[in-house]
């Protein structure tokens, strides 16, 4: 069903509720919050709830079809590991990107390391976590491991799809490569399940493990953390070997993935 949806015409109502929503919010109001809020609304619930929902009604198809509980619980172990790999490898190749790009836009790097301000208003604070914990995940799953993944595939191949699905979601964040590997392992999970359940539940772990890092704003491992950008030149031999060990895990993690991939489908197809 996914592949059959058309990509243009996902990201035309998008850009059409971010204008309404950001507009209709300005008007009430001039706080950045209440624009943040309503960019994040139109992004994550109004355009893919709409299109999402027309599109399952026209092909016949629930919701339950794509997302569902059976034989999620067996996953659960394995993303955690996952997640845990994940975060190693993201703070560690991110550290080789922001000194490499330290070297030629410093200016860049400052911005990347100026304060994540939370909203000081509870109910704006409680809003902001739940998009970036479980509202965020969902959306983006829906959208890159579902929309553009299996869209991508029928346009190229299953390697295509991947990496192109996965690409376009790293260079939506932060850190991009970090985020294109998420990316990669998120696609791989969907496509030996056929069930975007498990991705989205890497993407919450992942995400909420990540707010919470940000909210207790911790001092352990000091060596690996980033808070400021005196950071990316302490500690290095220790940044190294992380970013060796997280480069490897991650490796075997995508070629375990990978080769449980191909041997679905060889039974897929009784090969």
């Amino acid at each position: 069903m996914f592949e059959e949806m058309k990509n243009r015409h996902f990201f035309s109502i998008t850009i059409l509720f971010i204008i309404l929503f950001i507009v209709v919010a300005t008007l009430f109001s001039e706080s950045e919050d209440v624009s943040g809020l309503a960019f994040q609304f139109a992004l994550y619930i109004a355009a893919p709830v709409v299109y999402f929902r027309y599109q399952f009604n026209k092909h016949r198809v629930s919701l339950s079809d794509v997302v569902f509980i059976k034989g999620s619980k067996q996953w659960v172990p394995s993303v955690l590991v996952f997640v845990a790999i994940s975060i190693l490898f993201s703070l560690s190749i991110s550290w080789l990107e922001f000194i490499t790009l330290n070297s030629f836009a410093p200016r860049l790097v400052d911005l990347v390391f100026e304060p994540f301000l939370l909203p000081e208003n509870p109910v704006f604070l409680a809003l902001t976590i739940l998009f970036i914990c479980i509202i965020g995940p969902i959306a983006e799953e829906f959208i890159f491991r579902g929309l553009l993944l299996k869209r991508m595939i029928s346009k190229t191949s299953v390697w295509g799809g991947i990496m192109i699905s996965s690409f376009l979601f790293g260079i939506l964040h932060m850190d991009i490569i970090g985020s294109t590997i998420f990316g990669i392992i998120a696609a791989l999970l969907y496509l030996i399940t056929n069930n975007l359940a498990i991705p989205i539940l890497f993407h919450i772990a992942n995400n909420s493990f990540a707010m919470i890092m940000a909210y207790l704003n911790p001092t352990w491992p000091e060596w690996l953390l980033l808070n400021t950008k005196a950071d990316l030149y302490t500690q290095i031999p220790l940044k190294i070997g992380a970013l060796i060990i997280g480069t490897t895990l991650i490796w075997f993690v995508i070629r375990h993935l990978r080769i449980v991939l191909r041997n679905s489908t060889v039974k897929e197809l009784g090969l």
